[in-house]
């Protein structure tokens, strides 16, 4: 696990996805192995929830001292409420949507937020090919945030690639989670540079 944290360190984040067999059909780990990474993560923890009853739990992970939790829109009671928590906490706080989630409920609570996570993937498990329909969204919420001044990070999750990343950035993304692209290339930091480089000059061109 450190080992595979220190190949990353030039990444701005490391991206945490923790499951729980019932919001997605896979299963990871929970607040006590996020501690054990948080412990040893050169950079800071993007801790991505694919779980049930995030209210419960959600506060736990920025307590551990996570920069950033993101939870479900789909599984939240009351989002606005759970943001504000973890943000009184002192982590960032994030939104996520599935693919097939609208998102037009999150434009007058924008400022409640820290970034939205918009899944270019159904949630569950890697390696899966990016959704280019879930582009138009990501434009919208991106024109939102522009048109009410919001500092918002729109972020995107799921088959991020030399080629993708350039797509998602021209729609308004700014924030990027990748995994086999980084992973699976020779040289790590190279691709995270080059991931970086790509998506600065789509975003320029855009």
């Amino acid at each position: 696990m450190q080992a595979d944290l220190a190949r990353i360190a030039t990444a701005d984040f490391a991206h945490v996805d923790v499951m729980d067999n019932h919001f997605v059909p896979n299963l990871t780990f929970g607040p006590q192995m996020v501690e054990r990474i948080q412990a040893t993560s050169p950079i800071p923890l993007d801790v991505h929830l694919m779980i049930t009853d995030p209210e419960r739990w959600a506060p736990e992970y920025a307590e551990i001292g996570a920069a950033s939790v993101t939870f479900h829109l789909e599984a939240a009671d009351d989002p606005v409420a759970l943001a504000r928590r973890l943000r009184e906490i002192g982590s960032r706080a994030g939104v996520a949507v599935k693919p097939a989630t609208p998102v037009e409920s999150l434009y007058d609570v924008l400022d409640e937020f820290d970034q939205i996570l918009v899944m270019t993937v159904e949630p569950g498990f890697g390696g899966q090919s990016f959704m280019p329909e879930t582009m138009p969204k990501l434009r919208a919420l991106a024109e939102e945030a522009r048109r009410r001044g919001s500092q918002i990070w729109l972020q995107v999750d799921g088959g991020i690639s030399d080629r993708t990343i350039e797509i998602a950035a021209a729609a308004g993304a700014d924030t990027f989670v990748a995994g086999s692209a980084v992973y699976g290339a020779d040289d790590v930091e190279a691709a995270v540079t080059r991931l970086r480089d790509l998506a600065r000059a789509a975003s320029l061109e855009a």
